[in-house]
């Protein structure tokens, strides 16, 4: 075991509301370590969509994934995080009042007085499509997130789904690639109306096609798809020549080792209060996704004000001696000078 990292805070997840975490603390002296599983910051937003656009955060009409991470990853880097990539945590053990001990799959030992459970859902997978030999074509011609839209410039896509991810990336790659067809199983779509709106728009214009079945196998050679054999819903089958395919069926969340952690549980999500975000075990908390409470409303911008509630109640257990005075950043000159602008 290696040597224990010693930190105030302890943050599991560097997604958006993880890294709004850092400065929410930040603002009470609270230092924070971060641990994800990811190779990278901003979960989700960074790991699925980084270019998809966000239109609900306070202040942005307009913001990608990615823009809204390095946003995050700015206002936090007054107070220095340390992050701690592609580790997971294993085990929590209590060893003080309040003390943890935690350790990760990757060896490291850390100890905090408080920990903030910020994993979003869990550990996710995109759920696979039943196409037998899918797999040999993963990661080359067949995709389950968009990166970078520029890889689809040029070529024949094909989209599956029914859903916001299958209809946003529609809208959005149908500019650039060769040919588009959208495939889903039937005419009704789980997505926002204005987005089915405008996809079939976009049919009647010719500009697109939408085809209605099932995939049932591919055809290609060294991990590039040349054609996709779908089962219509007559029960003929139909040939759709690509070069690139983006299933969009869903996401499998997992919890993961958090299922092991002592909390208590309620379908898989983490019950807390509204008061400060506080699961049933002293000085463990829970924002964004992963929690759960009556109205909880999964946004980005729900998970920023836990956070910022949430610190306050950790404040308290790491400065337990230490009067905290409410400041705003607009007019305190303390708070000014940790964010380097006074």
């Amino acid at each position: 075991m290696s040597d224990p990292i010693k930190t105030d805070a302890l943050i599991v997840g560097a997604g958006p509301v993880g890294l709004f975490a850092v400065f929410e603390l930040g603002l009470l002296d609270v230092r924070a370590h971060l641990v994800d599983i990811l190779d990278k910051t901003g979960g989700q937003c960074s790991e699925l969509y980084p270019e998809k656009p966000i239109y609900d955060i306070p202040g942005f009409p307009i913001v990608t994934a990615q823009g809204l991470v390095d946003g995050l990853t700015k206002q936090s880097a007054p107070f220095d995080p340390k992050i701690h990539l592609n580790e997971m945590v294993e085990t929590i053990e209590r060893i003080g009042d309040p003390l943890f001990r935690v350790t990760t799959t990757g060896g490291k030992t850390f100890e905090a007085k408080v920990i903030v459970i910020a994993a979003g859902g869990g550990s996710f997978q995109p759920k696979r499509p039943p196409i037998p030999g899918i797999e040999a074509y993963e990661a080359k011609s067949v995709h389950y997130a968009v990166r970078r839209m520029e890889d689809f410039r040029g070529k024949r896509v094909l989209i599956a789904g029914g859903g916001d991810s299958a209809l946003d990336w529609t809208l959005n790659l149908a500019p650039i690639a060769s040919h588009l067809t959208l495939l889903h199983r039937r005419s009704e779509f789980r997505a926002a109306p204005d987005s089915v709106n405008k996809m079939m728009a976009l049919v009647g214009e010719g500009k697109i096609d939408f085809v209605m079945g099932q995939a049932t196998s591919v055809e290609g050679a060294d991990g590039r798809i040349a054609k996709v054999i779908v089962k219509r819903n007559d029960g003929s089958n139909f040939e759709i020549a690509c070069d690139a395919v983006l299933p969009f069926f869903g996401l499998t969340m997992k919890l993961g080792p958090i299922a092991n952690w002592g909390l208590r549980l309620n379908e898989e999500l983490i019950p807390v209060d509204t008061e400060a975000f506080e699961t049933n075990e002293k000085g463990i908390f829970a924002i964004g996704d992963i929690n759960t409470y009556p109205g909880k409303l999964k946004l980005i911008l729900s998970g920023f004000h836990e956070a910022a509630l949430m610190a306050r109640k950790a404040a308290h257990y790491v400065f337990p001696n230490k009067r905290q005075v409410f400041q705003y950043t607009t007019s305190s000159t303390s708070l000014q000078k940790k964010l380097g602008v006074a």
